[in-house]
């Protein structure tokens, strides 16, 4: 089950709410009716919270705006109770790249404050940050006032706000990308642990984007590890050789029985040697038991076009960028137009799995063998 609802389209860009955010807006309405016993009340609250997210919104397309001078394309904007994620194809490989398009969405709430604020002065209205925060403002005033916290707490050091991502584009400057995310991950873990403190005297509220915060760190550090271990790894390293293919013409319930003879999920479509299709796991049994499918439907009835393809010798870390930007589950790999394996996460996650078991087995065997600090001070007796 999708947990997020599609609500529109910006410059090509698809905008999702998670079902979290509308209990939010349904909180902020309960919460102003009991208040002041308004409907009128209530319809304002949510309201603003509404004005508030479209700035989040707006916060976002900086981002994306400035990821597409890259070249990096926006999947798609989600919006969540404690703010919104742009999920862009991938992220700039280049420090200073990643360092523009953190800080294009705080520009856009600094520019946003800046505006409002001198609309403010035009029109003679009264400017008051406590007033702004507690309700008692002008709607420019409250909205002045947000973009202002906006940017200032996205500028915080720490993922995944975009602050953590400055701070490891500045890192990553002077040291390694692995480093300098496990650096930052290290910044954003004490700051995680500070906002909580805080939040437990102040605010419940900072508890969770403590909690947020915590989990973003863990996330980064975790990936940067990955792009660490499979750097340098060709694609051979990790995909599966002993590939069953299919037929345009088979029958879903022939594609079925290899399904529960064999582990493999993903079938590779060849008419006359030649790949032409992709079946996956989910688009078999929806055609399975779909009404214009069942067990004598074809196989070309429910394939896919075939996608991307790699090959043996191409780095890991190409084929693992492929996974994220094309949203798809299985890469075929050739050799001079022939299929010579199947890629999926699952054999990449099992490759680290394997190397990282290595990896423990030899550190435990160096521990065993190295001399104690005793032995190398030790002088020998005559």
């Amino acid at each position: 089950m999708n947990a997020s609802t599609k609500v529109g389209r910006v410059f090509g860009i698809d905008v999702q709410v998670h079902v979290t955010f509308w209990l939010l807006l349904a909180y902020v309405g309960f919460h102003e009716y009991m208040a002041e016993r308004s409907v009128r009340a209530a319809v304002g609250g949510v309201g603003f919270v509404l004005l508030v997210f479209a700035t989040v919104v707006v916060h976002e397309l900086g981002h994306a705006a400035m990821a597409r001078r890259f070249g990096i394309a926006t999947k798609h904007i989600t919006l969540y109770p404690t703010g919104g994620v742009a999920q862009l194809e991938r992220m700039p490989e280049d420090p200073r790249q990643e360092l523009l398009v953190a800080l294009a969405g705080p520009a856009v709430n600094v520019a946003l404050a800046v505006v409002s604020v001198v609309a403010l002065v035009a029109l003679r209205q009264k400017l008051s940050v406590s007033d702004a925060f507690t309700g008692g403002g002008s709607l420019l005033a409250r909205f002045a006032a947000v973009n202002t916290v906006m940017a200032l707490f996205n500028l915080l050091p720490a993922f995944p706000m975009d602050g953590g991502r400055v701070l490891r584009a500045v890192l990553a400057m002077r040291t390694s990308y692995v480093e300098a995310t496990r650096r930052a991950a290290g910044v954003g873990r004490i700051m995680a642990v500070v906002l909580a403190l805080v939040g437990i005297l102040a605010s419940p509220m900072l508890v969770v984007v403590a909690v947020f915060v915590w989990i973003g760190a863990t996330a980064e550090a975790t990936e940067a590890k990955t792009r660490e271990a499979l750097s340098g790894l060709p694609v051979q390293a990790a995909m599966v050789s002993e590939v069953r293919t299919i037929h345009p013409d088979d029958t879903l319930g022939r594609v079925a029985e290899l399904l529960l003879e064999t582990p493999q999920v993903d079938f590779p479509v060849l008419r006359e040697g030649r790949l032409v299709g992709m079946l996956a796991h989910d688009a078999l049994i929806a055609g399975l038991a779909s009404e214009q499918g069942g067990r004598e439907a074809r196989v070309a009835s429910a394939m896919t076009a075939a996608g991307p393809t790699v090959e043996p010798m191409d780095p890991l870390l190409r084929a693992l960028t492929l996974f994220s930007e094309r949203d798809i589950s299985v890469i075929a790999v050739m050799s001079h137009d022939h299929l010579v394996g199947l890629l999926t996460l699952g054999h990449i996650g099992e490759l680290l799995l394997v190397r990282g078991a290595i990896d423990e087995h030899e550190a435990r065997v160096r521990a065993t063998h190295m001399p104690s600090p005793r032995a190398l001070t030790a002088r020998p007796t005559t």
